[in-house]
């Protein structure tokens, strides 16, 4: 038995497509490179763009704030990872309360309801400062006063609210069939919520969810407003000694770094999911 070989006209469509993914690439590289130029160019002719670089792209300033800011961005990872644990557990079970079923479970979906009501309506900062500043003015006992712990809650309760609509959206999207079988089979509707309907739900939202987690990373950064000294904050204090502002390019460019994995890997499941590319092809 003889290895199969492509035919002459297989080789040909793969040259075709070979050449047609170099053009293409060859075409976009140029393209970019005459964009960044041209924005370069026009950005380095304003009469203000020495001081700006100045005060805003000095090298050796950014150098000697980078340990600083970086360790604050440490307290801002933690942050996020902390709070999106909690995020999930209390989203997911604020999305099961809102789909439960009969009359008994009314005052649960009553609450659950008014629960994402509000905090959705509230801003995240208008939030912190509620909690930030009046929590521990009202000095109970056996609470935590840190500032950290009352924005990270900010940022649980704001962004529960949130992601319990996602998962109410994907819990609701499996088709009723998928219920009804699981109960012919002698599941309960604990089991059946578990086994059948919370597996597919979690898949189809996840695009949207890692969508939230990417804007909770940004967000964590509004503790800097009580005073934590997180990425921004210690950007500020950097940025106070000589009124320098490159800390706070610094900074910025530390949270993209950190953002992008997390924006690719949700294109990523995004596309292994079909959510992309389904409107058809290129016009």
């Amino acid at each position: 038995m003889t290895d199969w070989q492509p035919s002459a006209l297989q080789l040909e469509r793969i040259a075709y497509r070979q050449r047609r993914a170099r053009r293409s690439t060859l075409i976009a590289v140029v393209s970019s490179v005459v964009l960044l130029a041209l924005v370069a160019i026009g950005i380095g002719s304003t009469p203000g763009w020495p001081r700006v670089r100045a005060t805003f792209f000095d090298p050796q300033r950014a150098w000697e704030a980078l340990p600083v800011v970086a360790e604050g961005l440490w307290l801002n990872i933690r942050v996020m990872l902390i709070c999106a644990v909690l995020i999930v557990v209390i989203g997911m079970g604020l999305a099961i309360l809102r789909t439960l079923r009969g009359p008994i479970f009314f005052p649960l979906r009553v609450f659950a309801a008014a629960y994402t009501d509000v905090f959705r309506g509230l801003p995240l900062l208008l939030v912190i400062f509620l909690l930030g500043f009046g929590v521990p003015a009202l000095r109970l006992q056996g609470v935590p006063n840190a500032a950290v712990v009352w924005g990270g809650a900010a940022l649980v309760l704001t962004y529960s609210s949130y992601v319990a609509e996602v998962f109410r959206a994907g819990i609701e999207s499996v088709h009723p069939s998928q219920r009804a079988a699981a109960r012919s089979l002698g599941l309960s509707y604990r089991q059946t919520l578990r086994f059948v309907v919370l597996p597919q739900a979690v898949r189809r939202v996840m695009p949207p969810l890692l969508n939230d987690f990417v804007s909770l990373q940004k967000d964590s950064g509004l503790i800097a407003v009580l005073g934590v000294i997180d990425a921004i904050r210690a950007a500020q204090l950097e940025t106070a000694i000589d009124f320098n502002f490159t800390p706070y390019v610094v900074a910025g460019l530390l949270f993209v770094a950190l953002t992008i994995p997390l924006t690719r890997l949700t294109d990523y499941v995004a596309r292994r999911q079909g959510w992309y590319g389904g409107g058809g092809g290129p016009v």
